[in-house]
C-alpha cells in the first residue's frame, strides 16, 4: 500500500489482448484504476455536497466553492486513510 494515495481501489489484473504498453511504467498506469485516496475522496464528496452548509451559521464547510469542497473531499479521504493504519 502507497502511504500517500493508499495504493490502487480498483486494479485491473494483466492481459496481453487488452493492454499493449509501450513500457512497464504505462503498463503499471493502466493497470492501477483509481487511488484508494481517490475512491475515500469520492465518497466524501458525495457527503459534502448532499448538505450545503452555511459560513453564516458558523458550518465547517460551504459547498458554493468547488475547488474549496474537492480540497475538503480529499482532506476527508487523507483521514481515512490515516484512520485504516491506527490500531
Amino acid at each position: 500500500m502507497r502511504k500517500d494515495t493508499g495504493g490502487p481501489a480498483f486494479p485491473v489484473s494483466y492481459d496481453h489482448d487488452t493492454f499493449q504498453p509501450s513500457h512497464v511504467d504505462e503498463a503499471k498506469q493502466l493497470m492501477s484504476g483509481m487511488t484508494l485516496l481517490d475512491y475515500f475522496a469520492a465518497k466524501a464528496l458525495v457527503g459534502l455536497l448532499s448538505w450545503p452548509g452555511d459560513d453564516g451559521s458558523g458550518s465547517y464547510h460551504s459547498n458554493s466553492d468547488p475547488a474549496h469542497t474537492a480540497s475538503m473531499a480529499y482532506e476527508y479521504g487523507k483521514a481515512m486513510l490515516a484512520a485504516r493504519v491506527k490500531p
